[in-house]
């Protein structure tokens, strides 16, 4: 066991590292939750169309995640070269941000191919970025507690973002309209994005340990460890119980609740309560581990959304309580799967800084496909429903039963999986890491 106060990583560094996620969930939020709304309410794309373009793209951006892990396993041999990745990240995120919320007056088949394109852009940004930033991060310290609080700091500074995220475009808006506000969010978020960037390549710069290899072979090399695999079914169906609400909740404030004007309001108390339940969480893991706290996360979110499927017209009270709810339950999730996987990815490869890129690109593919099964199963699924935005829904609907209930089916299939797997920090002796089968 390694000693924390040899490993403690420092205020000032850990600061410096966790600023940089405060554009990256920045820029991810508005993606999977205004895109919808604003390419097929406010620009006239079919819901099918939205839902399935962003299906295909998110499932084909996915696929490069694993192959960016590896090349940055490769980079990381030479010095800061993992943070080079972040500089290229930068510019594509830019851009791509920049070309998704100030369209061109396009429509039809050509805008659907502009959305195409500048969610590529930005995808590959997101990813390149987010691989590397977690490595980085999960090379900050090897003690097993000082990871939950570096993925704690990380994702405390994420979910500052997504506040902004939440409430400027509304902000911006003022009496102008959603996409007036969106496009002024894509101006701002570019200064946003460089300066924090900045601060974090200026002020982090871990110390890595050479990679095993080169070949190519070695970024499948995650995908032999059985608690790794465990780990990512867990995150699979626990991440798109997670996506299927945020990608139908503008939908549902404004066609259940009918109290369109207090979106920002509710995903702010949502992300808030993140926030501050994040310490709850990293005591949490201190005292019973980061499994049994993360199953703790899961009741929380079950019991919150079945709440919310009960819900009719004007209750904003009642769903300001599950938005508070959800959002504790949400900080576990942020705080404690990535926190296991550098763990394991230590476990596998014996040291940080050696196939850390690897694990990262996968569990980005994974949550990746996350959204990408969120969007493109459930907003499909909603419009062959009949459903049309903008038409209000009656009480325990298919609107309610899309957005509470099926979370809810996944998150339990989540937490049987996770009670079963093993994932407690006893299970590195027991169930070996490296390559063995199931």
């Amino acid at each position: 066991m390694s000693d924390p106060a040899a490993t403690r990583v420092g205020t000032g560094a850990l600061l410096a590292y966790a600023v940089l996620a405060l554009p990256l969930t920045m820029a991810a939020l508005p993606v999977y939750v205004y895109v919808p709304k604003l390419y097929a309410d406010e620009r006239g794309l079919a819901l099918a169309t939205v839902g399935l373009l962003l299906l295909a793209v998110r499932t084909l951006d996915a696929l490069q995640d694993p192959l960016l892990g590896w090349w940055s396993d490769r980079a990381a041999t030479r010095p800061r070269g993992r943070q080079a990745f972040i500089v290229a990240a930068v510019a594509c995120l830019g851009l791509g941000v920049l070309g998704v919320f100030r369209p061109p007056e396009l429509a039809g088949g050509a805008l659907a191919a502009w959305l195409a394109l500048c969610l590529v852009v930005t995808y590959l940004g997101f990813s390149m970025g987010s691989v590397n930033y977690f490595a980085i991060g999960a090379e900050l310290s090897v003690d097993y507690h000082e990871r939950t609080r570096v993925t704690a700091a990380r994702s405390a500074f994420g979910i500052v973002g997504v506040l902004a995220a939440a409430a400027l475009p509304e902000v911006l808006a003022g009496d102008r309209g959603l996409a007036q506000g969106l496009a002024d969010f894509g101006l701002l978020y570019v200064p946003v994005l460089l300066l924090c960037a900045w601060a974090m390549l200026s002020g982090s710069a871990p110390q890595v340990a050479p990679a095993h290899g080169h070949s190519l072979a070695e970024m499948f090399t995650p995908l032999g460890n059985r608690r790794f695999r465990w780990l990512l079914g867990v995150f699979l169906a626990s991440g798109v119980a997670s996506a299927i609400p945020a990608t139908l909740v503008l939908f549902y404030v404004q066609d259940v609740l009918g109290r369109p004007d207090l979106n920002g309001v509710f995903l702010a108390l949502y992300f808030a309560f993140g926030a501050l339940g994040m310490p709850v969480w990293v005591v949490l893991s201190r005292r019973v581990g980061k499994k049994v706290s993360w199953l703790a996360g899961m009741v929380m979110s079950i019991l919150a959304f079945v709440w919310a499927f009960l819900l009719g017209p004007g209750e904003v009270v009642a769903f300001g309580m599950v938005c508070a709810l959800s959002g504790i339950a949400y900080g576990a999730e942020l705080a404690l799967p990535a926190s296991l996987l550098a763990d394991l990815a230590d476990e596998d490869s014996g040291g940080p800084g050696q196939r850390q890129g690897a694990y990262f690109g996968f569990w980005q593919l994974v949550e990746k496909l996350n959204l990408a099964l969120a969007a493109g199963l459930a907003l499909p699924l909603l419009g062959w429903a009949g459903y049309q935005p903008g038409t209000p829904q009656a009480q325990g609907g298919d609107l309610s039963a899309m957005y509470a209930l099926a979370p809810c089916v996944l998150k339990t299939i989540a937490l049987w999986a996770l009670w079963r797997a093993p994932l407690d920090r006893h299970a590195a002796t027991t169930h070996p890491g490296r390559r063995t089968s199931s």
